[in-house]
């Protein structure tokens, strides 16, 4: 039976369902409640700029792409985005998407909290950015009506949305503070872990063996 929120409809495929499974399987309800509200929002500003999108690509980057803040990738030393952007690729193959499609799903995780990049890349990268903008920063949030919010809200709630994200962000980060070197979750951990020191940039060029 297809499925639409807020005008938006999610893919009927086995796809789909899916991945639907694990991540709920693998996600709290604030994970997976977000990152269903990513697939609608991105797919919303998608609309908004007449971008054409591969909604099983949107649905997959969105779904996944806050994977790496679970428990399962608590002692990597990676990005957490690249730990959802791997779990994603692999899923993916091991149903049998292409190479190609598998990659762009990946590139859309990856590059979901590097601002000023994935806008200029392909659609289903772009538009995950777009709906963790949406629903993260509130960016986008004035371009949806009332009725959208009420509609997406109704079916995934925000309660206390902001504060608990930031615990997950903090929470997913600690064990990793040097994985957040120039990204925003030095913001974070600078906020939520007593005791971090954030990498410098221009000390890092200062200091490296080069001897001029």
């Amino acid at each position: 039976m297809t499925e639409t929120i807020a005008g938006i409809t999610i893919p009927d495929t086995d796809l789909v369902r899916d991945i639907t499974a694990y991540i709920r399987e693998q996600e709290d309800d604030l994970l997976f409640h977000h990152s269903r509200r990513v697939y609608v929002f991105g797919a919303l500003m998608g609309q908004r700029r007449s971008i054409d999108v591969d909604l099983e690509l949107l649905y997959a980057g969105a779904m996944f792409h806050d994977l790496g803040l679970t428990s399962a990738f608590h002692d990597s030393h990676l990005r957490f985005e690249v730990d959802g952007a791997k779990a994603a690729r692999d899923f993916l193959a091991s149903r049998g998407v292409d190479a190609e499609r598998a990659t762009a799903v990946w590139t859309g995780i990856a590059l979901h909290t590097t601002p000023g990049i994935p806008e200029f890349m392909a659609p289903e990268v772009a538009l995950v950015t777009a709906g963790v903008e949406t629903d993260v920063l509130g960016i986008w949030h004035h371009e949806l009506t009332a009725a959208e919010i009420d509609a997406v809200t109704a079916i995934h709630p925000r309660p206390d949305f902001k504060n608990r994200i930031l615990a997950a962000f903090a929470e997913g980060n600690r064990r990793r503070p040097d994985s957040t070197f120039g990204n925003v979750n030095a913001d974070v951990l600078a906020h939520y872990l007593p005791g971090y020191a954030r990498g410098d940039f221009v000390e890092v060029i200062r200091s490296n063996s080069w001897p001029e």
